[in-house]
């Protein structure tokens, strides 16, 4: 397997666009939030993709499983955020369901490849 093959994953790249979009919404959300919500949904963002990568650079399945269940996590942290975000009035309604679609994807994508690697 390629070092770098989670790079090829089509869930490791919506995880970083995810990430990179959720940066780019977060400099529209108020000064006050620098050090809770906004920290939290940067953090919580790039945690998806890094733990995919991370548990790519294990060498059980098992592990590597454990790694993308964390992703999963992480995914539905951002999902509450962005709701918590739009219940405050910092994103839309429809910018929310912007967000929970590509989380939807990520979340999908995730299950298919821990389903997969369970069969191993």
């Amino acid at each position: 397997m390629e070092l770098f093959y989670y790079r090829t994953l089509d869930v490791y790249n919506n995880a970083k666009q995810l990430a990179i979009e959720t940066r780019e919404q977060l400099k529209k959300f108020p000064a006050e939030e620098r050090y809770a919500l906004t920290d939290q949904l940067r953090r919580a963002s790039t945690s998806i993709m890094f733990n995919i990568a991370e548990g790519f650079g294990r060498y059980s399945n098992k592990e590597r499983i454990r790694f993308l269940d964390i992703a999963n996590g992480s995914a539905m942290e951002v999902s509450s955020e962005f709701e918590l975000a739009e219940t405050y009035g910092y994103i839309s309604a429809e910018e929310l369901m912007h967000f929970d679609e590509l989380i939807l994807i990520i979340v999908r994508q995730l299950s298919k490849l821990r389903s997969t690697m369970m069969q191993k």
